[in-house]
């Protein structure tokens, strides 16, 4: 098996991606990216804005290419969108670029924690069924590339940080 020295995140909004990649950053010295920051940083504009002028596929799109470049660094932690795994083409270069960690999460969590922010396009009106309809579809997709699952429901930051890393020393001898 090919060595996997990237930390990569994936989850519904709401799992945790941004503040686990954060932690992980600090308690790893390791270089932190969250794929939808990235987006909004080379636009100059935030992820609605674009999602209102081109749509979910205009949108994917530059994910696309974000993606793409961030997985040719090596010794990163990167956060993607809840929404990156759609696409076979991006699932397969998460799975072939680093340790892919699947943040699983309720419904019921991720409406506490998405609730004040009215930056998720996705969750403008029915935030309920848009959610399960997500899960739905993608959660097998985050399943199925997942190396590491880890439940991040009623869990402090910092205790599913220590998870991911004793998992990462465990399964992979990192660190």
């Amino acid at each position: 098996m090919t060595e996997k020295r990237n930390i990569i995140l994936v989850g519904p909004m709401g799992s945790g991606k941004t503040t686990i990649g954060r932690q992980l950053s600090k308690q790893l010295n390791m270089d932190f990216f969250d794929s939808d920051y990235e987006i909004e940083k080379q636009t100059g504009v935030d992820i609605s804005w674009i999602f209102d002028l081109e749509g979910e596929n205009g949108f994917r799109k530059r994910e696309k290419k974000i993606i793409n470049k961030l997985t040719k660094k090596q010794g990163i932690i990167l956060a993607t969108g809840g929404g990156t795994i759609k696409l076979k083409e991006i699932r397969n270069r998460l799975s072939i670029c680093g340790v892919v960690i699947y943040l699983k999460t309720s419904i019921e969590t991720q409406l506490s924690r998405t609730n004040f922010n009215n930056k998720r396009p996705l969750l403008q009106i029915n935030s309920r069924e848009i959610l399960q309809k997500l899960s739905n579809e993608r959660n097998p997709m985050y399943k199925e590339i997942a190396d590491i699952t880890i439940h991040t429901d009623k869990q402090k930051t910092k205790t599913v940080t220590y998870k991911v890393i004793e998992l990462l020393k465990k399964k992979y001898y990192l660190f």
